[in-house]
């Protein structure tokens, strides 16, 4: 059988992915990537293992491909992991895509294969188009510096050694030597995005440059050195503006104003605290608004003072969800939330449901419980109101005013009291063109 086995030898060498004494778990569902890299490890005369999931999301075919994966641990003569997942069920529980869910299961299961048999790395078999593909999608959905260099050789235990392979470089040597593989009938389907990028963007692009993977791969070498500047440059201005005081770190005002270039050093200053890049927008806009202003990541919370900006840790008994798409979601044993849309300006007055101008909306939302010093203008009214005297006000029972929730925008402002009060800045205008609808599905 031949190979590119020097090339293969001398990518995971460069990019010192692991040693020839590390035992490597290899991750193949059955498509021809995982195949030629299991292949490569065999003649490169690796130690491996071979571990395949099972998601239970195609019938038959899955069965096929866990039988097809099976035989070739056999043929290798390697040991053979395998694990069967109810992959729906676990995205419904969680409340996320079926595509997250199983990353989520993936992942976790190869992190117990390390610990439980000592494997120094996971190799994955994500190839060049993979990484363009990726860096493509980060470009739509938005993304900082860390996002432009798309897959990177490697990343904490998970090594990807056929990043020196396109995918017409697999097809090429998988032909050639006539390598038997199973075909994945959803990577056929353009249902979702990632294949829509690669069925339908990627071949026009390639039309434009016939060198796509090349250049590609090369943009990406220079975004992650651009990065890694990046970092350099970020962990010195951390240790020089950041203060740690007690639990809290402190961010003197004059220093984030005096950032340049602004908005990217910031957004880099609080990435650990989990700010998205909106949310980090927002602050830089009311920095100087009133003190005791709030603005929330899914760990942090960050309040604006008279000089400096506070980050606190959220208290693991805080309860707190992130919304970032529509959907329906289980806040808690209470309450479920749908959100969804609607080019039609219409609504009705119940208060399980608020209409908000979509336009206005900054992901990622938070659902929270209310709390001390939260203010918002209740609909129909110009003026702020403190949550707590709109509770006297409006004479809510205790049980009901202890269990209410607020939706929150990503710049801090409360959208909507759930089940009681919508805020008037977030309404429906003359001008609103979409409209966003949030209803509480049940209230046990």
């Amino acid at each position: 059988m031949l190979l590119p086995l020097n090339e293969f030898i001398q990518f995971v060498s460069q990019n010192q992915l692991f040693t020839s004494k590390d035992k490597v778990l290899l991750a193949v569902s059955g498509g021809k990537d995982s195949v030629l890299m299991a292949y490569l490890f065999k003649q490169a005369g690796l130690d491996f293992s071979i571990a395949h999931c099972n998601f239970n999301l195609r019938g038959e075919e899955a069965q096929r491909d866990e039988a097809f994966v099976k035989g070739l641990a056999t043929t290798l003569g390697v040991y053979f992991h395998v694990v069967h997942f109810d992959t729906t069920a676990y995205a419904t529980e969680n409340n996320i895509s079926i595509q997250m869910a199983a990353r989520t299961l993936r992942y976790d299961w190869f992190e117990q294969l390390c610990t439980e048999n000592n494997y120094a790395c996971v190799a994955v078999a994500h190839h060049q188009n993979d990484a363009i593909e990726t860096l493509l999608l980060n470009l739509l959905r938005g993304t900082g510096i860390s996002g432009m260099h798309g897959i990177l050789p490697k990343r904490d235990k998970i090594v990807r050694p056929l990043l020196f392979l396109s995918r017409q470089q697999i097809d090429e040597w998988v032909n050639k030597n006539q390598i038997s593989f199973v075909e994945d009938s959803s990577n056929l389907s353009s249902k979702y995005a990632r294949n829509k990028i690669r069925l339908e963007v990627i071949p026009h692009l390639r039309q434009i440059n016939p060198n796509l993977e090349e250049t590609f791969a090369q943009n990406i070498e220079r975004f992650a050195q651009t990065e890694k500047l990046l970092q350099h440059v970020v962990a010195k201005l951390r240790e020089q503006i950041l203060v740690k005081n007690g639990n809290h770190i402190l961010i003197n005002k004059k220093e984030v104003l005096s950032l340049d270039p602004q908005q990217l050093l910031f957004y880099e200053l609080l990435l650990p605290y989990h700010f998205s890049a909106a949310v980090c927008e927002e602050i830089l806009a009311h920095i100087d608004a009133q003190s005791g202003t709030s603005f929330y990541s899914k760990s942090h919370r960050l309040t604006v003072d008279r000089q400096q900006l506070i980050i606190s840790a959220i208290e693991e008994d805080y309860p707190y969800f992130e919304i970032d798409h529509d959907g329906t979601f289980t806040i808690n044993n209470i309450v479920k939330l749908r959100l969804s849309y609607s080019d039609h300006l219409s609504f009705d007055t119940r208060q399980a449901a608020a209409y908000v101008d979509a336009d206005q909306l900054v992901f990622p939302l938070t659902v929270r419980v209310w709390k001390a010093g939260d203010k918002f203008k209740p609909l129909g009214m110009k003026q702020f109101k403190k949550l707590s005297d709109f509770f006297i006000d409006q004479k809510v029972p205790l049980p009901q005013k202890n269990e209410t929730l607020v939706l929150v925008n990503g710049n801090g402002e409360i959208i909507w009291l759930t089940g009681i009060r919508q805020d008037d800045r977030y309404k429906l205008t003359a001008s609103t063109k979409k409209v966003a609808i949030f209803e509480l599905l049940n209230i046990i």
